[in-house]
């Protein structure tokens, strides 16, 4: 019977419904309660509490617990799994009654220790889920990093940092420890704190590129921007072959008027597989900027564009074609810019700058085509009606750019500028088909408005 009771708390317990855990616990030890010998009708009532649990009729659940409670109220499990009940019908005084009953009467047992911290997570109870944790400790280390995790939230930062470094000494550096340290940093304004225990790091593993990294970034952040400056080019030293390191260097050599080693760098990064896209979009705009006010390194720039040229990042690609864009360079720019409308084909401001260079560069055929197929998307878009008119008009074929232009001048609204195009265009559509008369009315339209403009 004790065998078929284990099993029954097995499956309904912990497979049925889900438990929630901060840590790790071994499920797979049995509980270490004696339900030892009881009747048949205990027996029952035990089952029924698990089979209405796991249907989610939790009060039904209770009733039969609470049966079985007064039947023999020295049983732990009893308490556990009506404490589980209680939490899902968010009775949570008595969930929290329950699951201490259950660890009262057995304290050793930590399938019972854990309901019982992960109720208080739950609620945020932070101090009593401390004092929990605390008691899970001998049965899992791994609960140390929760209660670091639990100072950080009381605010109880010395306790906290003196856990993440035992812990950091003990097995190493860690992402999410990391991530606990810094918040510390950032609450109590410890900065200094932050950098000595960086620059430890670095003392005491000096071929770890990640905390040469962290004690730059850190350094910049805290102004100190020489000895970020110097840090970087000691990693450098230490690894020549870094390349992260160069999303620093390049703005330190910028900031020095080095544009040689600036350039060096820049050209680096944006080749690297290592970097982020987001972080060669970033570079590449300071390149273009650089390149602005220093157009003697235009040709570095085109070099650097190149090796950007198959880039998956359509942000990196509109970046260049603005760039080509204000150069004048519209042909230029157009590759940039159909480039970026292969990954992102719904970017309003690209199709518009495309459409645009299409009738700039003559490209009247692929103009007409494009807007037409553009215009199915947004029909309330006059922009692109003038677009597919001037197309059609240098196409020869003024009668359909006449019926494209007067439905697209019903769209236009508050825009004089437009409205003169629109015009000026309709005057044209009809000297083709010599209408002369609305010709003239639509010129004189678009003079009436320049001359009120």
């Amino acid at each position: 019977m004790k065998q078929k009771i284990y099993i029954c708390i097995l499956l309904f317990g912990l497979f049925i419904v889900p438990q929630i855990n901060y840590a790790q616990v071994d499920f797979n030890k049995k509980p270490t309660d004696d339900l030892g010998n009881v009747e048949d009708e205990f027996q029952e009532l035990f089952y029924e509490a698990l089979k209405q649990k796991a249907v989610e009729n939790y009060d039904r659940s209770v009733d039969a617990l609470l049966k079985c409670i007064k039947q023999d109220n020295s049983v732990p499990v009893l308490y556990f799994e009506l404490g589980k009940n209680y939490n899902q019908l968010k009775n949570f005084g008595a969930a929290e009654d329950a699951f201490k009953k259950a660890v009262s009467k057995a304290p050793e047992n930590e399938w019972f220790l854990d309901a019982l911290y992960s109720f208080y997570m739950e609620q945020n109870e932070f101090d009593k889920a401390i004092k929990t944790v605390k008691q899970l400790l001998k049965y899992h280390p791994d609960y140390k990093e929760n209660l670091a995790a639990l100072y950080v939230k009381t605010k109880e930062y010395n306790d906290a940092l003196k856990i993440l470094d035992e812990l950091d000494a003990e097995f190493g550096i860690s992402v999410a420890r990391d991530f606990m340290r810094n918040q510390i940093y950032e609450a109590t304004g410890r900065k200094k704190d932050q950098i000595k225990n960086l620059e430890a790091r670095v003392e005491d593993n000096p071929d770890k590129e990640s905390n040469y990294l962290q004690l730059i970034f850190r350094y910049s952040e805290n102004n100190e921007k020489e000895k970020a400056f110097e840090t970087a080019k000691e990693l450098l030293k230490i690894n020549p072959n870094s390349q992260i390191v160069h999303l620093a260097l390049y703005k330190f050599y910028l900031d020095d008027d080095n544009a040689e080693k600036a350039i060096e760098s820049m050209k680096i990064v944006v080749k690297s597989p290592e970097i982020k896209p987001e972080a060669k979009l970033k570079v590449l705009t300071d390149f273009v900027q650089f390149v602005g006010n220093n157009p003697q390194y235009e040709a570095d720039l085109v070099e650097a564009t190149a090796l950007v040229g198959d880039s998956n990042n359509s942000k990196t690609l509109i970046e260049l074609g603005q760039y080509y864009l204000s150069k004048n360079n519209k042909a230029k720019a157009l590759e940039y810019f159909e480039a970026a409308l292969k990954i992102d084909s719904e970017n309003f401001n690209v199709i518009r700058n495309v459409l645009l260079l299409y009738i700039d560069l003559q490209k009247f055929s692929v103009a007409e085509s494009k807007s037409n197929e553009v215009l199915q998307k947004y029909p309330a878009q006059p922009l692109f009606y003038l677009i597919n008119g001037v197309a059609l008009n240098q196409l020869n074929q003024p009668k359909k750019a006449v019926d494209i232009l007067e439905t697209g001048l019903d769209y236009v609204i508050d825009d004089t500028k437009m409205e003169i195009d629109f015009y000026k265009q309709l005057s044209i559509a009809y000297g083709s088909l010599n209408n002369t008369a609305k010709a003239k009315t639509f010129s004189d339209k678009a003079k009436q408005l320049e001359t009120s403009n």
